[in-house]
């Protein structure tokens, strides 16, 4: 494993939530990026925001890792969740706050 790919197992493993995105949570430097961090941040979850911009081999080691193309990729306890459109389903059908609530991390508004 190379040692890009531990950093990034080792974030995915210890981090519950885990967003490697374009940007900083703060400044979203893509719209997909600033999307995924919206809901997050709707649904009040305390998740780590990874700068792929800033390493060009986080950027694309983490396309290695998930054998996903594009950032930004979602992980949940160390599960790999989607990109914006998948985690935008799942967040609209209700599906990204139970998978959430199952894996005992804490959602706002939630029952």
């Amino acid at each position: 494993m190379s040692g890009v790919n531990e950093f990034i197992d080792n974030e995915v493993k210890s981090n519950d939530v885990v967003l490697f995105m374009k940007g900083t949570p703060q400044f979203p430097q893509c719209g997909f990026s600033g999307q995924v961090v919206q809901m997050l941040d709707y649904l009040g979850i305390d998740y780590k925001g990874i700068n792929v911009l800033s390493d060009q081999e986080i950027r694309e080691g983490i396309k290695a890792y998930s054998n996903w193309p594009t950032i930004p990729q979602l992980y949940v306890k160390g599960e790999f969740i989607g990109g914006c459109d998948i985690v935008r389903e799942m967040f609209q059908a209700g599906e990204l706050q139970a998978h959430l609530q199952e894996k005992g991390i804490t959602v706002r508004g939630a029952a």
